[in-house]
């Protein structure tokens, strides 16, 4: 890209329908003039393209004979063509902008990711409208899912949705941005992450879970004390616990406890009873494919956490261990107590063991003990958690499965569906 004075600079757009070769057919004419490229862009929306440049006519040049024989390619290729001249000051407002120059910042660059089962011009309205009340430009917007809405791109109830929203704008805004994108998300009963662009996001390298309510669809010691007959008194320790009466160890300590003499085959039969959460295997499946480390860092029970290890091909796991003795279980669990101080130290762990940024970690889960991972994480996921979690939490997801987690990090289905052809043919 050229960049400095410029003696003219001319907006060009071609647009009609997309077959192969439109774009080297147009970019072929200009390499037999002397002219620059300034920018350049291009878009296809149903099988129809829209190619934007932005190109740089040096003094002396006539722009004329360009600008026809531009016309003359077009025609040939079934598009129409539009040129506008734009003023220097505008193009140096631009450059300045890009660069931070005359003393000011650059524009921050952010993503936005609309997540649903179904995206309607409603919710796209209300998104755009917070970038636009708060100074940015939207830049970019590509579709990642398959499809979006309609009955006629209707398939299965439990497909996903998303769209991508590249923005600029002044960084000052992210945390007014952030605020009310979940009150949209709340109210429109979708998801709306909004991450700053930078060098780690389409980079990161280990994906750390919580496994109770995030990894699977349900709490493991609320299993264990319905099997045990104490199913109510486990519950209301959760929920003194809930009200800030008693600590994750205390709380924990003493639901374990009312599980003394349980059989030690009835927990093992509870393996098969607790299923997966929506979209874990192809979420996992995905990971490892694109070469990611895993871990479950788990509140829980260290012999469903390593089942699940077993079946999905986690790397790492840490989670407590149930002491179970002569049969039967004790009451107790073997120390040290997996808490959210312990979560956020193992993941650091992990972490430097791989050689791996913290930037380019992503924790994901649902509980309060899960917040000093969250925060600690280059992104941290609430995933279907209570809204003191999403507030504290990077990104909120709660519409979608957990395979909707490979958006945030650039994946498209398309992709997935090529490489899992491939793999078939």
């Amino acid at each position: 890209m050229a960049s400095g004075t410029v003696s003219e600079a001319i907006l060009i757009h071609f647009s009609g329908p997309d077959a192969p070769g439109l774009t080297a057919g147009i970019t072929g004419v200009l390499a037999g003039h002397n002219v620059n490229i300034l920018d350049i862009g291009q878009a296809v929306v149903h099988e129809t393209l829209a190619l934007g440049m932005l190109v740089e006519i040096p003094a002396g040049v006539e722009f004329a004979p360009v600008k026809l024989a531009l016309q003359n390619r077009a025609h040939e290729l079934g598009l129409q063509a539009h040129f506008k001249k734009i003023p220097r000051s505008s193009v140096k407002h631009w450059l300045d902008g890009l660069h931070g120059e005359d003393g000011g910042s650059p524009a921050a660059h952010f993503v936005v990711t609309v997540l649903a089962r179904s995206i309607t011009f409603e919710q796209m309205a209300r998104v755009s409208a917070v970038v636009t009340a708060h100074g940015m430009n939207i830049d970019r917007i590509e579709r990642l899912s398959g499809r979006l809405s309609g009955q006629l791109a209707a398939g299965s109830a439990e497909e996903n949705a998303c769209v991508e929203l590249a923005v600029s704008g002044d960084a000052s805004r992210e945390a007014g941005m952030r605020a009310e994108f979940l009150a949209i998300a709340q109210q429109q009963c979708i998801d709306i992450a909004f991450q700053r662009e930078g060098i780690f996001r389409r980079n990161r390298r280990l994906f750390a879970f919580d496994m109770d309510s995030t990894l699977i669809q349900g709490e493991v010691i609320d299993e264990l004390a319905r099997l045990a007959g104490v199913g109510e008194g486990v519950a209301r320790i959760t929920e003194a616990a809930m009200r800030g009466e008693l600590d994750f160890d205390q709380s924990f300590t003493r639901r374990v406890a009312l599980l003394k003499g349980l059989p030690a085959g009835r927990v093992s039969g509870l393996l098969d009873a607790i299923p997966l959460a929506d979209g874990a295997e192809r979420l996992i499946r995905t990971l490892k494919m694109l070469g990611y480390k895993t871990a479950i860092l788990s509140g829980g029970f260290n012999f469903f956490a390593r089942s699940l290890q077993q079946r999905l091909g986690i790397d790492y796991v840490y989670s407590n261990e149930l002491e179970i003795v002569g049969g039967a279980v004790t009451g107790r669990v073997v120390p040290p107590i997996i808490n959210g101080a312990r979560k956020a130290a193992l993941l650091r762990e992990i972490a430097e063991r791989e050689g791996i940024s913290l930037e380019q970690v992503v924790a994901v889960g649902d509980g309060a003990n899960d917040i000093p991972m969250l925060d600690l994480a280059g992104m941290g996921i609430a995933y279907r958690a209570r809204p003191m979690v999403q507030r504290s939490a990077d990104q909120s997801i709660s519409c979608l499965g957990l395979d909707g987690l490979l958006y945030l990090i650039g994946v498209r289905d398309q992709d997935l569906d090529h490489d899992q052809h491939a793999a078939k043919v």
